[in-house]
């Protein structure tokens, strides 16, 4: 083969990979390289809003009356905070209500969202310095509803004090690990913190609501942070090194089923009364002198019967016994027999 066809063959495009058809139109992006960190969460500034919004938006909740000083103290603050954002809030005491709206002065348009969540935080017993971190971008909030999880009273007032623990030291466990704050208040959890340490939060109270005690997830998140610090970890399956705990409840015994009685369209008979049965007889009618003689005779019988059976049980005493049957006395003979004659050998040989 001659050099210039060695030189055809190394520069001919058969030798580059072929491009597929999804790939035909796509163009590099120099501004798009592995540098870049999508997932990071760029501030929303002033300047980035170019008109002020269309349309007013606004939400409101109820609080309770318990509440209701509390929010008096602290409303001045939680205007001020409102007004760096261009929205509104409104204290209703006479309806026990806050409401927060958007201006033409808002310039981030998720500040309403955000409001939102402060103010239902403030009505969940939420203090201010907690509810106004909900107005930074990496933080979030989760209101979880354990009323309805829990039929008896006794048994989900006993649920909801573990979340608690003796002294709080379980709450402050969990605020820890998931670098979350939890308020445990009447029928809610309310937790304000990061969107991992929520979800945390989230299972390990809804856990506790089902009878998991929170030590055991306590546990569980204590291995991960530990396993989290080891950059060797980090593509390898946790599974084996987590704690696997077993119930210990013992399984109960299994009852027979309750058969079901069958449905009778109609009731059933009502039984006979004492006039009913004297109408049927016709005792109902006779006077009461002959009720009495009637009576007297029944009583005068039931006695001759209980006499008869008295009689009869006597007698079984004076009858006397069978006698035996002659093949019965042949057969006591021969072993009467049969039992002396090796008495009598033992004597001949003494």
């Amino acid at each position: 083969m001659s050099a210039a066809e060695d030189h055809a063959d190394e520069g001919s495009p058969a030798e580059e990979a072929p491009k597929s058809k999804k790939m035909k139109y796509r163009r590099d992006k120099p501004w798009d390289h592995e540098g870049i960190d999508h997932w990071k969460i760029e501030p929303f500034e002033k300047e980035d809003m170019k008109a002020p919004l269309m349309e007013e938006s606004s939400f409101a909740t109820l609080f309770p009356k318990y509440r209701e000083q509390y929010l008096r103290q602290i409303w001045g603050q939680v205007q001020k905070k409102l007004k760096d954002y261009g929205v509104t809030g409104v204290l209703d005491l006479v309806e026990g209500s806050m409401t927060v709206s958007t201006t033409r002065k808002t310039w981030d348009p998720w500040a309403i969202m955000n409001s939102r969540d402060m103010i239902k935080l403030l009505a969940r017993s939420v203090p201010l310095e907690q509810a106004v971190r909900i107005f930074e971008d990496d933080i979030a909030c989760d209101v979880i509803k354990v009323g309805g999880l829990v039929r008896n009273r006794e048994r989900f007032v006993k649920r909801r004090q573990r979340i608690i623990g003796p002294g709080g030291t379980t709450l402050k466990a969990l605020e820890l690990l998931t670098n979350c704050y939890i308020m445990v208040q009447g029928n809610t959890v309310s937790c304000v913190g990061p969107f991992a340490g929520l979800k945390q939060a989230r299972r390990v109270v809804l856990d506790t609501m089902k009878n998991i005690h929170p030590l055991y997830s306590i546990k569980v998140l204590m291995v991960k942070r530990e396993l989290a610090k080891d950059p060797s970890m980090k593509e390898v399956s946790w599974d084996h090194l987590l704690p696997k705990f077993r119930s210990s409840s013992k399984k109960k015994k299994k009852t027979a089923p309750i058969k079901k009685k069958e449905y009778v369209v109609f009731p059933p008979a009502q039984p006979e009364s004492k006039i009913d049965k004297e109408l049927a007889t016709g005792e109902y009618f006779l006077k009461a002198k002959d009720k009495a003689f009637k009576k007297k005779e029944l009583q005068q019988e039931k006695q001759e019967r209980a006499k008869e059976a008295q009689r009869e049980r006597r007698a079984k005493s004076f009858i006397p016994p069978e006698e035996p049957s002659e093949a019965r006395k042949r057969r006591a003979a021969e072993r009467e027999g049969a039992e002396a004659s090796p008495a009598k050998k033992s004597k001949k040989k003494a």
